[in-house]
């Protein structure tokens, strides 16, 4: 349940000393209890400025929440009390009690002997012996993560985050890879797992959870979507049984059906866990349960990893995104930071523990943003034996609730709580002399986290190796805020992302091959997941900001003066940032080349927007605006249809450009793609005003074609200066390869776009919209398959493209250049207010939607689940 939204604010603001207690007394009530409602919308309203304005009142204050009564713990040594001398009479309670039900008794839900045996079969797994691999999993999976981003890319900071932990702890303790879907999937389901956990830790009975609720529905789902993302993890392979999404061959791509036939579908980095693969389901397979002398189950086995998964993601990523949100105000300590990176963690080495003991500046950074953000935002306890707590008598059955987070601000323990100030956890600070009741962000006792030290070396690997190769610039009104849940995220943060300089960022061959290879490792294959590397593409000039502000500004100029926009359009059209596609897509591009890329998209996006109006819904006047177009590619000079005079002749410049210098091999090549390019605005019109729609293969086709994509791959030779090898041309490879480069953008756009195409008042040629039509399915439905599809794609792009590189490796500028065009689409199609911003809108202008739109992946969707989703087939060369 979302409990509240907004900026950081004082939870406790009250000074003195707190009113003593009468020994052994019932806690006090705090005032300001509603008739029937009680303190519960002050809880909703705000409640962690509710909850820490609680201790003025006492160490322990009761609140009422509708019929029931709460003690909520305010006073550092009682919870400390409760953690450790209590735990035994004061199990967890309602919250973790709903977990217990979905996912069995793992080491975050049992209690008493079963826990104190699972914690021991458990912790040789965070062993000092174990952390030097981690850290070098943790440094190599951050690398390989912030490789794949690009100079000028617009960082969704706590969505990445989410990302990068999980493929952290996947890797780190399951050796193991997930889907790009299973990955989604996963993120997806937490928050309706959340909520569902804290509805039904209020429910008055336990059998509302049972009740067909919509939120007991989401919540049911949820846990099905998280089982099967760690069985992927735990087996390398989903449960037999469990949902296929089969995506029958379009002939170009010689596409068979996924692996395994499940949109999971991924598999472990090495062979199936046995017990002596060092793995923790390898350590859990081979322990044996204390209580019976058997080995664990299977359930059991899950059950752990479903702990590990929840308790290794949130709350890291969630402790990484305040981290990079208080660098980017404090930018004197982030160059401490940096400076003592360099002294003791040099670049290019993969840390160890002894490096990380001596990065103490940065320890108490960390320290500082785990007290000021602690993630917990409350948890609970149930005595279930009279227990006296301090001076309070506490009944059986109260329910007992205590917030890190408020803890962690209390002005008492730590002064100035809501100043961020790493000073305090020097030796001999306020807050290091504190005691060790005043910091809990790990609990304390015997539930104490298990991964405590792994999760400090993850925050700070992963953060070193973020901060050296990029400096975050947040973006204008994009900063990160408090959303309370049971924890307490950070949400908003976007960041503009430019190299360090003698950083390695930028398109260089190492990090394009490893994005290569983690995306490819995700899908599962018969035999070894090794992949070759390949080669460099040479010199990769990494991009200097100006470079591309400089091209963005000449387009607008050029735009201007050509009658393309208006001075009014200008403001809007800018904010779609259409250059930052092409900075993504293109890293090596300069000069005159980048800046004939920026006119060539700005040039398409207008005609495309031309279409949302009366040409896209009357052959007669789309005809009058493409056959001048085709016209020129064929060397005629026609006179323009009326108004549309300024697209005619920045095509005819345009044309001209791209063919200044190029073979006639390519001038015949690029011509005989625009016009299939051009030519699918007739189709789509003519299918407007009939009144009819595409099937699958003719959406298919339409859309490889329509989204432009094979005229931007001839434009790699443009920029590279000459064509690519004959011999690699005549590849039948190389066209499959094409062929599935531009389904994978056109895709990965139609996933993007779909709210926006739903809103247009004419069809829209989307191929999740055709799927729901043809197949009868669901929104969601369609969508899983659509991310099903691309993750199959990807995959086997990659295999094309390592074969291609053998045969033809005077070419590998040109083969890594089709990935990077796939990779450039979506990080600029999840970024731009073209799609994502109030202006995506169908009546906005200028807008594009019906070929280019956008807007975030899948719609919301939660879940890829759909059998049978059989594809007809298409032309094979695209």
């Amino acid at each position: 349940m979302l409990l509240t939204n907004e900026v950081r604010r004082p939870v406790a603001a009250h000074g003195g000393t707190r009113r003593p207690a009468a020994p052994a007394a019932a806690p006090p009530l705090a005032p300001g209890a509603l008739p029937g409602l009680g303190h519960a919308p002050a809880l909703l309203r705000d409640p962690l400025g509710f909850l820490g304005s609680l201790s003025r009142h006492g160490g322990v204050v009761r609140i009422r929440l509708g019929p029931r009564t709460v003690c909520v713990v305010t006073d550092a040594r009682l919870v400390h009390t409760l953690l450790v001398a209590l735990a035994h009479d004061c199990p967890r309670g309602a919250v973790q009690d709903t977990l217990r039900t979905a996912f069995g008794d793992g080491l975050l839900m049992s209690e008493g002997r079963a826990h104190r045996d699972r914690r021991r079969i458990v912790q040789p797994a965070f062993g000092p012996d174990r952390m030097a691999g981690y850290l070098a999993v943790m440094h190599q999976v951050t690398e390989e993560r912030a490789g794949r981003w690009r100079p000028g890319q617009v960082l969704d900071v706590a969505k990445e985050m989410n990302h990068l932990a999980l493929e952290i702890v996947t890797r780190a303790l399951f050796d193991a890879r997930l889907s790009e879907a299973a990955t989604l999937a996963f993120h997806r389901a937490l928050p309706d797992l959340v909520k569902g956990q804290i509805v039904q830790s209020l429910y008055p009975h336990p059998a509302f959870a049972r009740l067909p609720l919509p939120v007991n529905r989401r919540f049911d789902a949820a846990v099905r979507v998280l089982n099967r993302v760690v069985d992927q993890a735990v087996d390398g392979a989903p449960r037999p049984g469990g949902p296929a999404t089969v995506w029958d061959a379009v002939p170009a791509g010689g596409v068979g059906s996924p692996a395994g036939g499940c949109p999971f579908g991924g598999a472990a980095s090495g062979p199936r866990a046995t017990g002596q693969d060092g793995t923790l389901p390898g350590l859990l397979r081979a322990a044996t349960d204390p209580a019976t002398g058997r080995p664990l189950t299977e359930a059991d086995v899950r059950s752990e990893a479903i702990t590990m998964f929840g308790a290794g993601t949130e709350t890291v990523s969630t402790t990484l995104t305040w981290l990079i949100d208080e660098l980017l105000r404090h930018p004197r300590m982030e160059a401490r930071v940096l400076a003592e990176l360099d002294e003791h963690l040099p670049a290019g080495t993969v840390p160890t523990p002894e490096a990380l003991a001596r990065l103490t500046y940065t320890r108490c950074v960390m320290q500082e943003v785990v007290r000021l953000h602690a993630p917990n935002a409350f948890l609970m306890r149930t005595a279930r034996a009279p227990v006296e707590l301090g001076p309070y008598r506490i009944p059986a059955g109260t329910e007992l609730l205590y917030s890190f987070t408020a803890l962690h601000r209390d002005p008492l323990l730590h002064p100035d709580p809501l100043r961020f100030r790493p000073g305090r956890w020097r030796e001999g600070g306020a807050a290091a002399g504190a005691g060790r009741e005043a910091f809990l962000p790990f609990g304390a006792g015997k539930h104490k986290c298990i991964g405590e030290a792994f999760a400090w070396a993850e925050l700070t690997v992963a953060a070193a190796a973020i901060l050296r190769r990029w400096r975050p610039t947040a973006v204008p009104g994009a900063r990160a805020r408090e959303v309370v849940w049971t924890t307490v995220q950070a949400q908003g943060l976007r960041v503009r992302l430019t190299p360090r300089d003698g950083g390695r960022a930028g398109a260089t061959a190492a990090t394009t091959a490893s994005a290569s290879a983690a995306r490819t490792a995700a899908v599962p294959r018969p035999g070894p997941p090794a992949h070759p590397v390949l080669p460099s593409p040479g010199p990769a000039g990494r991009r200097v900001p100006d470079d591309l502000h400089g091209a963005t500004a000449r387009h607008a100029d050029w735009a201007l003066q050509h009658g393309l926009l208006t001075r009014v359009d200008l403001p809007r059209y800018q904010a779609y940032a259409l250059p930052e596609l092409i900075g993504h897509a293109y890293p090596r591009a300069h000069g005159a080349e980048l800046g004939l890329l920026v006119d060539v998209l700005g040039w398409f996006t207008i005609l495309d927007d031309r279409f949302d109006g009366p040409p896209g819904r009357h052959p007669a006047e789309a005809r009058a605006v493409v056959h001048p177009l085709l016209a020129v590619l064929a060397g005629d000079a026609p006179p323009p249809a009326p108004g549309d005079a300024p697209l005619l002749h920045c095509w005819r410049e345009l044309w001209r450009r791209q063919c200044h210098a190029m073979s006639p091999a390519w001038r015949e090549r690029a011509a005989a793609e625009w016009r299939a390019c051009l030519q699918t605005f007739l189709a789509e019109s003519a299918h407007r005003a009939g009144r009819t729609f595409p099937g699958l293969p003719e959406t298919v086709r339409l859309r490889r074609h329509a989204s432009c994509l094979y005229p931007f791959m001839n434009i790699l030779e443009r920029v590279h200066g000459f064509d690519a090898p004959a011999r690699l041309h005549a590849e039948p490879a190389l066209h499959r390869l094409r062929a599935h480069t531009a389904d994978a953008a056109t895709l990965i756009n139609d996933l993007y776009s779909l709210e926006r195409e739903e809103r247009q008042p004419a069809a829209a040629f989307n191929t999740v919209l055709t799927l729901q039509r043809v197949r009868g399915c669901t929104r969601t439905q369609a969508a899983g398959t659509v991310r099903a599809r691309i993750a199959q794609l990807r995959e086997e792009s990659d295999t094309l493209r390592r074969g291609l590189l053998l045969r033809h490796p005077a070419g590998h500028w040109y083969l890594n250049g089709t990935m990077e065009l796939v990779e450039g689409v979506q990080a600029w199609t999840s970024t731009t207010r073209r799609y994502l911003g109030a202006d995506a809108r169908p009546d906005d202008a200028p807008s594009g939607g019906g070929r280019t739109g956008g807007s975030r992946p899948g719609g919301g969707q939660r879940g890829a689940e759909w059998p049978g989703a059989e594809w007809l087939s298409a032309d094979r060369r695209g």
